[in-house]
């Protein structure tokens, strides 16, 4: 029936037993095909009959793994899991502040640039138009950390400066509101914040070599009394604080006694919700100057 043990042929009947064992329920393929005479063979016999058959493809994929290779496979213990778990858990511990700081570098710089598109917006409408125009500030400033500031571009209707060149008496403030019109759509940017970034060094490096601006002419300065004696209101949203445009072009910070000056500044700061994501003295983090020149209105913006 087969051939002799160790010859690696098949036997006349061999194509029979691989149709058998094809045709039998899994498990039972081998012990059909075995003869009497099979069952005396060596093991080393079988296994070359075995590997014969696969060659020819008449073995099943049951039928072409011995014993050996039916072991389970290895697998992770549990201490090794736990390794690798604690690692990747320490490596999350370690990358995690360098994402934030990256992205809080990319939202400082993307609001630095808001700024000064809409400084340059009410800039170019008051040139354009022959009229003042202002940008109003409200929100996240001075003292008041809520790491969310909205702008606001509004255009006088008559051309004047209406009354703003003048300071009121104190206590009393002026809504001027009916006497503006909308420029454009209110801004609101998030994870930032306007306020102090410190007194130049000048040690050499570009932030530090900025303009020293009197604290006057800050918008970010700390406390009311470096609100304007004019406000409006935009999409129920009050702005206190602003910076206003000539039809020439140039710039003024809150009017009234606050005149043209050589700088106006808009401090930038970055934020974690209502904290702020960087420290002013000593200095650290992502620190954003944005000065407004006031004769000509230039716009310029410093980074550390």
């Amino acid at each position: 029936m087969f051939a002799p043990p160790g010859t690696g042929r098949l036997g006349p009947n061999a194509p029979r037993a691989c149709a058998m064992s094809r045709a039998l329920p899994r498990g039972f393929a081998s012990r059909a095909s075995r003869s009497s005479v099979s069952k005396g063979r060596s093991a080393d016999s079988r296994e070359r009959d075995h590997r014969s058959l696969a060659q020819r493809g008449c073995v099943s994929t049951f039928q072409r793994f011995n014993v050996s290779t039916l072991q389970p496979p290895a697998g992770f213990t549990l201490l090794e899991l736990l390794i690798v778990i604690g690692i990747i858990g320490l490596l999350l511990v370690l990358i995690a502040p360098a994402f934030t700081t990256i992205k809080g570098g990319s939202d400082v710089t993307s609001a630095a640039y808001t700024i000064q598109g809409a400084l340059d917006t009410a800039r170019a409408y008051a040139k354009a138009n022959n009229t003042y125009a202002w940008l109003g500030f409200s929100g996240s400033i001075g003292s008041n950390v809520t790491g969310s500031i909205a702008l606001s571009v509004v255009a006088s209707k008559d051309g004047t400066d209406i009354g703003t060149s003048v300071n009121q008496s104190p206590g009393n403030r002026v809504n001027i509101t009916t006497l503006v019109t909308p420029v454009a759509k209110v801004i609101r940017l998030d994870n930032a914040h306007i306020g102090d970034t410190g007194t130049p060094t000048n040690n050499g490096t570009d932030f530090e070599s900025r303009a020293t601006v009197n604290i006057n002419y800050r918008i970010g300065a700390t406390g009311t009394q470096y609100d304007s004696d004019y406000y409006f209101i935009e999409q129920g949203t009050q702005f206190d604080r602003w910076i206003r445009f000539s039809p020439r072009g140039e710039a003024v910070v809150k009017g009234g006694s606050t005149q043209i000056t050589q700088y106006a500044e808009v401090g930038l700061l970055p934020t974690h919700g209502t904290t702020l994501a960087v420290t002013v003295s000593p200095a650290s983090g992502n620190l954003v100057a944005i000065q407004i020149s006031g004769f000509g209105g230039n716009v310029r913006i410093y980074r550390r």
